[in-house]
């Protein structure tokens, strides 16, 4: 689980992941399969000339007396190739370094002399950053006073001549031949920097259409009637963007029907509700005359209000700056003629971008919840971070609180705490719903908390001029 949190969360972040890795992978595989065969290849390739010369003084000391071969020996006696008939043999094949240069270089050495006469070949000095001095007389590769350049290979090669004496050539392989292969490094550096770009590009232009399209939905739950997406690009994107069309255009047909089902019921319930009320006041009984035209009020507020949330709010005027302030000063001088006790705390130097009336009722909804079941409501702004631009508005009971099962559920249409829904003690259950609507469609939200010192808390958080700017 741990290893999971480390990785990238976006699509874009795990694809780059999987093609960088294994680009990287696959590089460090390539170069160490093209170091193996290059070395292969640079000894051999190297070890011909060497090699050859080799072959070409055995089989030539081969016709000479001993005292011949000691004065062309004389001759010949010059690094980097330096050769020596007294040096006694080396260790027997079993006791002999062996590795892959010395392997290839007895290869390429048997292969010069054409028979089978025994040769040992040894390494005696790898690749130094330092001039050495090299001396025949010493097993370690020293040849002299003679200074030979930095880095490079040492062989010590002896071979076997056809009266059973041993000739040694000492031999160094120089540095242009034994260095690493910087242009190799650099090439695979390009070649992996080069992909990384493409595939960088390439990821980025396939999950543009999803970021694309999370936008829209983003948006489609603000504003049902958003343009619709360009049916453009790769077939898969332009068959995604006709399918959220169709559904966007379905979800519009939808809710126009609804909408226009529920305005004729309205309309067709007022009327019997209009008949009902004055038949009501024909009653002589004053009691069931109140009571028949509190049915009849609690009836038409309840269509009212079921038809405004079906509806969307129904208003679809642009967003506007709105003076926070001063439409609180104002809901709290309402509340307070109607004998309600509104508490007003904390300012906003910025408006929020809201709908006036839209965001009126939202508020005005969270107060009455306040007020019917806490007693008195509690109005207190904060500004956030001027960057961010949001405005957060608080407002806080005194009730008794809700379970944390219910702090949700109480936002669902119709729903209520109570098992009553009589008016008193709760009205429709539609007033958090079209708060939290309301709230949504503004681009912000609403959500219920029980405060720490008592009480519930209704948190509204609004965009900001400042954010709209940006």
């Amino acid at each position: 689980m741990r290893l999971m949190r480390l990785l990238p969360q976006s699509l874009f972040g795990r694809l780059m992941l999987v093609l960088s890795g294994g680009l990287v992978i696959a590089q460090l595989l390539s170069a160490a399969i093209n170091f193996v065969e290059r070395d292969r290849l640079l000894v051999r390739a190297s070890g011909m000339q060497p090699a050859q010369r080799i072959a070409d003084i055995v089989n030539l000391l081969d016709s000479m007396e001993l005292v011949e071969r000691r004065r062309i020996v004389g001759i010949l006696n010059v690094p980097p190739l330096v050769v020596s008939l007294d040096r006694a043999p080396v260790a027997e094949a079993g006791e002999v370094q062996e590795s892959l240069r010395v392997s290839m270089f007895s290869a390429v050495l048997r292969e010069s002399l054409g028979d089978d006469r025994a040769i040992r070949v040894i390494v005696t000095a790898e690749p130094s950053s330092r001039p050495r001095e090299f001396s025949p007389g010493r097993h370690q590769g020293m040849f002299g006073m003679h200074r030979l350049p930095p880095g490079g290979i040492a062989f010590l090669t002896q071979v076997s001549l056809r009266d059973g004496s041993w000739v040694t050539f000492d031999t160094h392989i120089p540095q242009e031949v034994a260095s690493l292969p910087w242009r190799l490094f650099l090439t695979l550096m390009v070649l992996l920097v080069t992909v990384l770009l493409l595939s960088f590009v390439a990821v980025r232009w396939l999950t543009r259409p999803l970021h694309v399209l999370a936008s829209a939905a983003d948006e489609l739950g603000r504003d049902i009637n958003r343009p619709p997406l360009p049916e453009e690009g790769p077939l898969e994107v332009r068959r995604a963007a006709h399918a959220f069309n169709t559904m966007q255009a379905r979800l519009v047909r939808f809710i126009e029907d609804r909408t226009r089902l529920l305005t004729a019921m309205s309309h067709d319930l007022k009327t019997p509700i209009t008949r009902m009320r004055l038949r009501a006041e024909l009653l002589e009984d004053i009691d069931q005359r109140d009571r028949f035209e509190k049915d009849l009020l609690e009836m038409e507020a309840m269509v009212t209000q079921t038809l405004d949330f079906m509806r969307g709010l129904g208003n679809q005027e642009a967003a506007q700056p709105v003076d926070v302030m001063a439409l609180l000063e104002s809901l709290q001088a309402d509340n307070e003629a109607m004998g309600r006790q509104v508490i007003l705390a904390g300012d906003a130097k910025r408006p929020a971008l809201a709908v006036p009336q839209l965001l009126k009722r939202c508020i005005a909804n969270l107060v009455d919840n306040a007020i019917l079941y806490g007693r008195r409501a509690k109005i207190s702004v904060e500004e956030g971070v001027p960057e961010l631009g949001t405005l957060t508005i608080r407002i806080r009971d005194e009730g008794p609180g809700l379970a944390e099962e219910e702090l949700e559920r109480v936002f669902e249409p119709f729903y209520r705490v109570e098992s009553s829904r009589s008016r008193e003690t709760g009205g429709s259950g539609l007033g958090l719903a079209i708060a939290r609507n309301i709230a949504q469609t503004l681009g912000g939200d609403v959500h219920l908390t029980n405060h720490q010192d008592g009480g519930l808390e209704a948190v509204l958080t609004l965009p900001s001029v400042t954010a709209a700017s940006g």
